[in-house]
């Protein structure tokens, strides 16, 4: 393990509200402005069942997260848990990379949802060449720094939040009119509704995916044992209190057919109502949504790939910092890379799919991590989770990984089997030097 030096230390200039904010804005995003059409498609127009269950399953896991933060505040989030659990360089390192590929390879669907037909309300350009550009940007804004990329990500939170609740809205308007079909609230559009709403269940757990990327900041929090529960569990009852509104308001509005054909399901909603508000109006907040999406992600994985390189699990060079930002650069400029490469192999449903996998692995990792360092006391006070509730959210994440299809365990196989790849060669020339 590296030893830092002053300067390679980050800045504690987060605050509560920020964290709340930064949260909150990476579990807001291209999940529920892109995707609810998907879900629907999936169960029908019970749409609120699958988000619910998700919102359920993402706060077990969120309380073990909530006490390994508090009780090791450092940057690294589940590597680092992991190895103060299991003590196993290789596993260390093999959760870590599958938070790190979750993440650009998020970072890549985003970016494909920006360069979509949100921005088609506007113009024609090649998507893979503007989601490549709209990449560039979000680099150069992370590495400006965290309080400056934290202030941006604070205005775009709440342009995303007015337009969830235009949607909203827009549906009590609807509804308000008479026109509404409350009947399609219980509608399951399966043979096995069970099964249908556990299926869709997989695909709205990814839009709670990303609380677990304020583990990252740890070491840039202030007040991290009295600030990160609090964050962490009022950022996402908020999200989670907005999606059912939203899920719900959908299916008043439209037919399940219209939401499933749609790659821009909350602006259908919006300009079936009859509200009166124009459609590119909201794609602008779209595009903000999502964007801030693409910000806090890369900034989890640039942090995180700084973590990892302090622990000793990747390459001593991620783990410096530029010497006027006080950011990781290096970090930044590779998950970039990285991240512009994933946005021409497929569809924005199958690096959804993928990032939820790769997630599952990390977060049965910190699940049972938070039980095995339960006899590791530490002289401060931090947040305390019943082992209840990792159990149980143990069983979740394997009912999850159980709903995957053997393609996508293909795709998560091959990013792993890459990892390994750059393990057996990090260490190597370590051992060389």
């Amino acid at each position: 393990m590296t030893t830092a030096t002053a300067s390679d230390t980050l800045r504690r200039v987060v605050t509560t509200p920020l964290l709340m904010l930064f949260i909150l804005g990476d579990v807001l995003g291209a999940g529920v402005y892109a995707l609810a059409g998907t879900i629907a498609g999936r169960v029908g127009g019970a749409i609120w069942a699958p988000l619910l269950i998700a919102l359920c399953f993402a706060l077990l896991t969120a309380a073990s997260y909530a006490e390994l933060v508090t009780k090791y505040p450092r940057a690294g989030g589940a590597a680092v848990f992991a190895e103060r659990a299991f003590g196993k360089p290789l596993l260390s390192f093999l959760v870590g990379f599958s938070m790190l590929a979750a993440g650009v390879t998020s970072a890549a669907g985003l970016a494909k949802a920006f360069a979509g037909d949100y921005l088609g309300a506007f113009v024609q350009w090649p998507p893979g060449w503007v989601a490549a550009g709209f990449l560039l940007v979000i680099a150069l804004l992370n590495a400006r720094g965290i309080k400056e990329s934290l202030s941006a990500n604070l205005v775009m939170t709440l342009v995303e939040l007015s337009g969830l609740l235009l949607v909203v809205l827009a549906a009590a308007w609807f509804t308000a009119g008479g026109h509404a079909v409350p009947e399609r609230l219980l509608e399951i559009d399966a043979q096995a509704p069970a099964a249908a709403i556990l299926g869709a269940s997989l695909l709205a757990f990814y839009s709670f995916v990303g609380f677990e990327t304020s583990a990252n900041l740890a070491e840039e929090v202030q007040d991290v044992r009295r600030a990160y529960p609090r964050a962490l569990f009022g950022a996402l009852l908020i999200a989670g209190a907005m999606y059912l509104l939203v899920g719900a308001g959908a299916a008043l509005v439209l037919p399940v057919a219209q939401l499933k054909a749609s790659s821009a399901p909350l602006m259908e909603v919006i300009t079936a109502s009859g509200l009166g508000i124009p459609p590119r109006w909201f794609a602008v907040i779209a595009l903000i949504a999502v964007a801030n999406g693409a910000l806090l992600t890369m900034i989890m994985a640039s942090r995180l790939t700084y973590g990892m390189a302090r622990e000793g699990l990747l390459p001593a060079l991620f783990g410096r910092v530029l010497p006027r930002r006080r950011t990781p650069g290096l970090a930044i400029i590779a998950t970039t890379l990285v991240a512009i490469a994933l946005i021409f192999t497929s569809t924005l449903e199958v690096l959804a799919e993928t990032v939820v996998l790769l997630l599952l692995f990390v977060f049965l990792s910190t699940n049972v991590a938070v039980l095995v360092l339960k006899r590791d006391k530490v002289s401060a006070d931090h947040f305390h989770v019943h082992w209840l509730f990792p159990l149980l959210a143990v069983l979740s994440c394997l009912l999850l990984l159980a709903q995957q299809s053997p393609a996508t365990w293909v795709r998560a196989g091959l990013m792993l089997g890459v990892g390994l790849l750059l393990y057996g060669v990090s260490r190597g020339m370590s051992r060389s030097l």
